[in-house]
């Protein structure tokens, strides 16, 4: 398993201006993806935005597990100064009561009259710009089914004496989970031209597999259901006609296929990942950093010694 890195040019330079415009903001709204909270959840933003109050949209709710949904929203409000609430645009009159939540959670600013202006922020192709067009009632910010439409930092009027930033999606440099690496691709967040399709689409057929089996039957007319995410594939790949001259079915076509399926909803509610499992990753992520961090310092020090050593031996020479 590889891991899959997408950092683009502008998506540093968003970074910056972020990072710039913060003293001005008084409300963080990070916008997360509902079917991967954790791995769409971007380690940046939490370090920058410091103690800033933060209201996390779990968006395109109605594609992810509502129960898992639930679990996620009581696991990511630890703390007075966060939210965290499940929307989806297909129900844009509850995307703009979300105003009146931004002014609860600055009561002595809305008490005073004074605008609220709140930073609206993300990883790529989570929903940023659609959530601004729901809540503004009308079309003011560029959208997109790809990741990284918008470019650059723009100022919405949402409502009564709410001023929201649309950032850039931004991305982190390197993604040390390869299993959120692989959660951002099979969701969309990064674009497919940094991803080999057979390799997402492998990781995601085995989770499905192991996760919601009644999904894959269902969608694909399975008379049974296949022991491996390779004979998955491969079934998928003879029910939808990608098979060469040969009769061997392309697998990267059949992920293709799949994998945009998945990502519509076509297979039904799906959550990749859950509080627990997403602690223990972390915990497993630590050790491999604590492990290759205690790796580079003993070679630094080996090549200390062999140094020393050589300016020792031309002394005695």
């Amino acid at each position: 398993m590889t891991h899959i890195q997408w950092f683009p040019g502008h998506m540093h330079k968003a970074r910056v201006e972020i990072k710039k415009t913060l003293p001005k903001v008084q409300l963080v709204i990070e916008v997360l993806d509902a079917r991967i909270p954790y791995s769409s959840e971007n380690p940046m933003l939490a370090e920058l935005r410091g103690d800033k109050p933060c209201l996390k949209l779990l968006t395109k709710s109605d594609l992810a597990d509502s129960d898992l949904t639930e679990l996620w929203q009581a696991y990511l409000e630890q703390g007075d100064d966060i939210r965290a609430i499940s929307v989806t645009s297909k129900q844009p009159a509850q995307m703009r009561r979300l105003i009146e939540v931004c002014g609860q959670m600055l009561p002595e600013r809305k008490a005073a009259g004074k605008m609220i202006t709140a930073m609206i922020a993300g990883i790529p192709n989570v929903g940023k710009s659609t959530f601004i067009n729901k809540m503004a009632g009308k079309t003011v910010a560029k959208t997109g089914n790809e990741p990284a439409v918008t470019k650059q930092q723009q100022t919405v009027r949402i409502g009564e004496g709410i001023l929201a930033l649309d950032t850039p999606g931004i991305l982190w440099p390197n993604v040390e989970n390869p299993l959120s690496g692989y959660r951002l691709a099979a969701t969309g967040a990064v674009r497919d031209t940094a991803m080999d399709y057979a390799d997402v689409g492998y990781f995601a057929a085995e989770y499905v597999l192991k996760h919601y089996p009644a999904s894959l039957i269902e969608r694909y007319a399975l008379e049974e259901l296949p022991e491996t995410q390779a004979d998955l594939i491969d079934a998928i790949g003879r029910r939808r006609g990608c098979l060469n001259k040969r009769g061997i079915v392309d697998v990267d076509r059949a992920s293709r296929i799949f994998l945009n399926e998945l990502r519509s909803g076509m297979l039904g509610p799906i959550t990749f990942e859950t509080p627990q499992m997403m602690e223990e990753e972390r915990a497993e992520v630590a050790l491999a950093q604590s492990a290759k961090a205690e790796k580079k310092k003993n070679h630094k020090e080996e090549r200390r010694d062999r140094f020393k050593a050589k300016q020792k031996s031309r002394r005695n020479g």
